[in-house]
């Protein structure tokens, strides 16, 4: 069952180096932590992309460790893990035999070959040119070993030419037989909650965006969300879009991501004003999981589409990169604002981009705990790392900028840090505390606070956050009747 507590978000190796030394850990420091689980980002073997072009998803990378370690971390919460829906890897046993036996393999049916989409095989720019683009063109080109002759497969994604990760097909009865073994082996490890990766970007339709494309995404949707029914595991659609579609899965009966929150807070945390974080919570579906950071960055474009006004989120990102972030932007012109705003993405720790201070941090954190939904903190977050320039400029990944591994010393050390301490009291608040069951009110507050609280029977807690001094404060009853004050 899915709990209203705190979850943690890690690469396998992030925390210890493999699955048994994050088990360790979460046993020894953070079993009063995390109970509401842990989304282990993929730890499957992989060609690229940090674990995100998977071989297949019947195995654990053998570095990071087996099932039996996933299932000993599954055994006291719940454990989150990613289903990348879209694609695999060029490098996967299904694609590898195609490479060799072209049409002839048994695996062919997979994968979306032009002929699946343009019926003479061609691409046509005018259809191209509609499409939300992830990388110049959305296909690449093999060579068949027995036949010398070549194939231009669909590929959403990929840095590389080709690609290293291959869309399936997800109309083929193939593909679903391969799902469903994928999530009776979830089941069997002790997953409860698996991430729909990439969900948006299944759908190849001429004449669209081939992103999200309605009504023909509902009947997978629906299809899988069955699927994952009769096994008794939750689903989470992971989608970067427009915030109406959110509110569509959502309407489906689905947990979403809530990819404004963190903008909104970090707005609200640097502009001293919360007029806009405050009308964003008044409208906002309560079945989410909330995050401030992640693997990737903080969501612009096209979560905020049509919420922000792009000059005064130019000045936003512009002061996020002098304080040492780096933007992930949108490529496709058509996809880019009137005005050029392009950014997709904010990428940076959260602790450097609100310049380390620990006050506006721990308030950062606290509102994100007391908006409705499951709260989830990622590892770096957790630990209060910071912008980590270095590895940018070994890998020329932006991305690295917020993936730094951590030694069990590190984390040890990190553990003794005051912003870190004060965080793990907060995080043990949110899960104890059984207001969080009850009812949710925005009070009155003027443009420089922010004023939250949660009812439950005689457990009442209202958090107040100072935007100007960047102070919180939490005021609860306790279980003598005793009106308590938490300055955090």
């Amino acid at each position: 069952m899915l709990k209203n507590e705190v979850q943690l978000i890690t690469y396998p190796d992030s925390m210890g180096g493999d699955l048994k030394q994050l088990d360790y850990l979460l046993n020894k420091y953070f079993k009063d932590i995390f109970t509401g689980g842990v989304h282990i980002l993929p730890p499957y073997p992989s060609s690229g992309d940090r674990g995100f072009a998977p071989l297949n998803y019947l195995e654990i990378e053998p570095s990071f460790g087996d099932w039996e370690d996933i299932k000993s971390i599954g055994t006291d919460r719940a454990v989150l893990l990613d289903l990348m829906v879209n694609h695999i890897s060029q490098q996967s046993p299904y694609f590898q035999d195609f490479i060799k036996r072209g049409r002839q393999s048994e695996y062919a049916d997979y994968f979306l070959t032009l002929d699946k989409i343009w019926p003479d095989g061609e691409p046509r720019k005018e259809d191209i040119d509609k499409m939300f683009l992830r990388r110049e063109v959305p296909y690449s080109t093999f060579t068949i070993e027995s036949t010398g002759e070549t194939e231009r497969v669909w590929t959403t994604f990929g840095k590389t030419n080709p690609s290293e990760q291959i869309d399936l097909d997800i109309h083929s009865e193939k593909v679903k037989a391969l799902f469903t073994e994928f999530f009776e082996n979830f089941k069997k490890n002790n997953v409860s909650i698996v991430r729909l990766d990439a969900i948006g970007y299944v759908i190849k339709k001429l004449g669209t965006s081939c992103f999200f494309v309605e009504p023909d995404i509902y009947k997978f949707l629906d299809w899988i969300k069955e699927l994952a029914d009769s096994l008794d595991i939750v689903l989470l659609p992971e989608v970067h879009a427009h915030h109406t579609i959110q509110s569509k899965l959502s309407e489906h009966g689905f947990w979403i991501y809530d990819f404004i929150l963190p903008y909104r807070i970090l707005e609200a945390m640097i502009n001293k004003k919360s007029t806009a974080l405050i009308d964003y919570l008044k409208e906002r579906p309560a079945n989410q999981f909330t995050m401030l950071d992640c693997h990737d960055g903080i969501p612009v474009k096209p979560d905020l589409d049509g919420l922000i006004d792009t000059k005064e989120a130019q000045n936003l990102v512009d002061e996020t990169v002098r304080r040492g972030s780096n933007l992930s932007l949108i490529m496709s012109d058509e996809h880019k604002d009137e005005d050029g705003f392009d950014v997709h993405q904010i990428r940076c720790t959260y602790y450097s981009v609100l310049n380390e201070e620990d006050d506006l941090y721990i308030a950062s954190r606290a509102l994100q705990f007391f908006v409705p939904g499951i709260p989830q903190v990622y590892y770096v977050g957790l630990l209060a790392g910071t912008n980590n320039a270095e590895k940018i400029k070994e890998t020329g990944d932006g991305r690295e900028i917020n993936r730094e591994n951590f030694s069990i010393e590190q984390v040890e050390e990190s553990l003794n840090k005051n912003v870190v301490k004060r965080l793990l009291k907060l995080i043990r608040f949110r899960n104890e505390y059984p207001a969080f069951d009850g009812t949710f009110t925005i009070l009155e507050s003027d443009q420089e606070s922010i004023n939250l609280r949660w009812e439950n029977n005689q457990s009442i807690c209202t958090l107040f956050v100072s935007l100007k001094s960047g102070k919180a404060k939490i005021d609860y009853i306790n279980s003598k009747n005793e009106q308590v004050e938490y300055i955090l």
